[in-house]
């Protein structure tokens, strides 16, 4: 019988002429299906040899078979790499699922500019060619109180910028108690010396005092750094100069000052329990020369790196040959835009889904999360069982890491499933929907997650 299978297994011309097959060419390209059929017909061929497939001694359900797994396998590499996801965890700002998510303004403006041409480096007024660093440039200076601006592709790219420009042959100053590591393993001292400015460490990891900064000062130091530490917090004896210590140092020395905040607030979130983020406004007002901030953070838009301050260092910044490897595309500028239009009409906390997050209160989470329960319980035909739970969302994305928000977890369980066949079950969804499992229960937490998402949940919990 293993012979007569063997001798059955159909051609891959022949497999390429079914009606099925032809249809997946279709969508895939012939080219790919043939790579396709070839491997699924060794992997049956040495099933057969090994008699792990008998095709209970019928030749002709081979073919059966075959189809069956080219249906399992299109079906498998046609999703995207990049695909949509619920966020169920009650992580705000979450990395690994893509920070944060835009503004429905930005996504369309996004669409129009992405689907059209623009005038990315072209002057509509003086009909001739333009640079691409003007946009956004007098939106930014006006919500963050510079004077100019300039984008560039993330914050660790903004940090690298300055650095390079303001900096480089010479010695920065910084305090041993902010040379931290950000996501990826990225270290303010490696950006540095990739930047060509040498590190000038003073104080120590806890205390460091104005005097230490001033006694450091010396004919080869270029820039005094201040880094917010998004990150971590160092509790207990501590000291650290002020930013407008640090910003009235420099200027009494002739040198600029300059502050990376990390995640950069453009609007105070302390009404919502967010009380160690700083407003980039307020560095401006305490007299920094220039400030970098990320753009998919607490500002809840796309992944940029964002830098403000004194118009003559701004245009420094922007001739810097490495400002062409760092720029960003017409998509970005479009959202940025877009986004920071919200926080110019004062719509943020309400359009923009990180600030709606983090503004949303705990009771009106325990609003959602009891309808949502009697949902899930309905849907599910009392298979699967929802209570509610206090619980703390956070903000993520390596802000206020101290900073717990009051929420209300539906917690999800079963007598048929185990949490982890729950949480399986809707991470395979169409859909995936991740969320975090305690206690042998899937917790959801619905801060995350936007209204019109939670039917996607409901679904995911079918039938």
């Amino acid at each position: 019988m293993t012979e007569e299978l063997l001798r059955s297994l159909p051609s891959i011309e022949r497999l390429l002429a079914r009606p099925e097959v032809v249809r997946l060419c279709e969508q895939l390209g012939r080219d790919r299906v043939r790579d396709l059929l070839r491997d699924i017909t060794e992997e049956i061929r040495r099933e057969i040899i090994e008699g792990r497939l008998s095709a209970n001694g019928r030749p002709d359900l081979l073919i059966d078979e075959i189809e069956k797994r080219m249906r399992e396998r299109s079906a498998r590499i046609s999703q995207p790499s990049l695909r949509r996801v619920v966020n169920a965890t009650g992580v705000i700002i979450h990395t690994n699922l893509g920070r944060a998510p835009l503004a429905r303004a930005a996504a369309e403006a996004i669409k129009e500019t992405a689907s059209h041409y623009s005038n990315l480096e072209y002057d509509l007024d003086r009909g001739e060619r333009g640079r691409r660093e003007s946009h956004c440039r007098e939106l930014l200076a006006r919500l963050t109180g510079a004077r100019s601006a300039v984008v560039v592709n993330n914050n660790a790219a903004a940090v690298l910028l300055v650095l390079n420009t303001l900096a480089e042959g010479g010695e920065v100053i910084v305090s041993r108690g902010e040379l931290i590591e950000i996501g990826g393993s990225f270290r303010i001292p490696d950006v540095m010396e990739k930047s060509g400015a040498r590190l000038r460490e003073v104080g120590t990891t806890n205390r460091t005092r104005i005097e230490d900064y001033q006694r450091a000062i010396n004919q080869d130091t270029k820039l005094i750094l201040r880094v917010h530490p998004s990150n971590y917090r160092i509790i207990g004896f501590t000291e650290r100069p002020s930013a407008a210590e640090i910003a009235d140092l420099a200027r009494r020395a002739l040198l600029p000052s300059f502050e990376d905040l990390g995640s950069g607030c453009l609007i105070d979130l302390s009404p919502y329990g967010v009380t160690d983020e700083p407003v980039v406004s307020e560095s401006f007002k305490a007299g920094m020369s220039v400030v970098s901030f990320s753009g998919d953070k607490m500002l809840g838009g796309p992944q940029a790196g964002i830098i403000a301050g004194e118009r003559e260092l701004m245009d420094r910044v922007r001739k810097n040959p490495l400002m062409r490897a760092l720029r960003v595309d017409k998509m970005t500028y479009a959202a940025i835009e877009a986004t920071l239009r919200l926080y110019e009409r004062g719509a943020a906390h309400r359009d923009v889904p990180v600030i709606r997050a983090i503004a949303a209160t705990r009771d009106r989470v325990a609003e959602r999360a009891e309808r949502f329960s009697e949902d899930v319980e309905k849907r599910t035909e009392g298979r699967v069982r929802a209570s509610l739970e206090e619980g703390a969302s956070v903000i993520g994305g390596g802000s206020a890491p101290e900073v717990k928000l009051a929420t209300v977890l539906v917690a999800l369980e079963s007598n048929e499933l185990s949490a982890r066949s729950i949480e399986e079950m809707l991470r395979g969804h169409a859909i995936p929907v991740i969320a975090r499992t305690e206690r042998d229960r899937v917790m959801i937490d619905l801060r995350t997650v936007a209204e019109d998402e939670e039917s996607i949940i409901l679904d995911a919990l079918g039938p």
